[in-house]
């Protein structure tokens, strides 16, 4: 890091900028020079008088610029290519009916069971990348190693970005708005691109079109998981993406999982909609507090599947026609 001169490393780390006006140091025209050169041209008067520690300032440029990869997704250490769940026991203490789990990026997996059967347990073991210290006694491996603290205590390696069925935003803002300030806290270079690509994915998952400049808190429960969906895939940096029963989002569901999964990010998908559960590579069967069964989508089950989705279709064509006031006939149903 010493070695490379102010304009290399403002080339490669652009924050670095930030580091600098931070700590009132004005580097035009110093550009050529490295770091250390650049704080030894100043006068020891000139140190006492702008309180420079240039101790202190080497030491923590390296440490600045590992905590914005960090935070930014950028340093390719902190990728996730697969998450293990290895088990634990249930409520009652029996062990869990499986050896281990791995899923990899662009997967998704379905979690089924009944309403209080521990499904947000599971996501949580996950979120805490629990080493056999909750009442589940589960442990999480990241890309199949014990994963380092920071995705447990750093603030900026956030594991799992949840999207719950709630969806409500109590920001006065548009829709514009809130997601260049999303993209100014991630330092998006591109942001318009981003933000423009956001919108137009967004628009596609909701039943009804938004626009820019639509207040955010105007927006129905649809076209705001839409928006989220969307903003999820595309501008967070979290790997793992959790979404509570998608089915009842009143957005195009399956979109949405290619969406996500063209993104390389790994879904785990809690519901009750044996369509969707039936699209996902593999479905965890919780049952009681714990793993019950761990099952791949078989060639039948993906028969059973292609019927579903047409029958699915024929259904939603029967609502948008009832929706739009039309007469309904048997023919529509066929």
């Amino acid at each position: 890091m010493n070695e490379k001169t102010i304009a290399q490393l403002l080339t490669e780390y652009p924050f670095v900028s930030d580091y600098f006006t931070l700590n009132k140091l004005d580097v035009t025209g110093y550009e050529s020079m490295t770091f250390p050169l650049f704080l030894e041209h100043f006068s020891p008067i000139e140190l006492e008088d702008l309180a420079i520690d240039k101790e202190r300032l080497l030491a923590d440029l390296p440490v600045f610029i590992q905590q914005m990869n960090d935070f930014l997704g950028l340093d390719t250490s902190s990728l996730v290519h697969s998450l293990t769940i290895l088990p634990g026991h249930d409520k009652t203490g029996t062990p869990e009916g499986f050896e281990s789990l791995t899923v990899s990026s662009s997967q998704i997996i379905s979690i089924v069971g009944p309403t209080g059967s521990g499904k947000s347990r599971l996501l949580a073991d996950i979120e805490w990348v629990a080493q056999g210290d909750t009442p589940t006694g589960r442990s999480i491996l990241i890309n199949e190693e014990k994963p380092d603290n920071k995705w447990r205590f750093s603030s900026g390696n956030k594991l799992v970005a949840q999207l719950s069925q709630n969806m409500n935003f109590v920001m006065d803002l548009t829709v514009q708005e809130f997601l260049e300030l999303h993209a100014q806290s991630r330092l998006c270079d591109n942001a318009d691109t981003v933000i423009a690509r956001i919108i137009e994915e967004a628009n596609h998952l909701a039943g009804e079109q938004f626009r820019m400049d639509t207040p955010v808190t105007s927006l129905s429960g649809g076209q705001s998981r839409a928006l989220m969906i969307a903003d999820t895939a595309i501008l967070s940096t979290s790997p793992i993406v959790l979404i509570d029963e998608i089915e009842n989002a009143g957005i195009d569901r399956k979109k949405a999982l290619k969406l996500l999964v063209a993104e390389d990010k790994i879904v785990l998908m809690a519901t009750h909609d044996p369509l969707l559960a039936l699209i996902a590579d593999r479905r965890i069967v919780i049952r009681g507090g714990g793993i019950h069964r761990v099952l791949s989508t078989s060639e039948q089950e993906r028969r059973l599947l292609e019927e579903l989705e047409r029958m699915d279709t024929v259904i939603q064509g029967a609502r948008h026609k009832l929706r739009d006031g039309q007469t309904l006939s048997v023919e529509d149903l066929k």
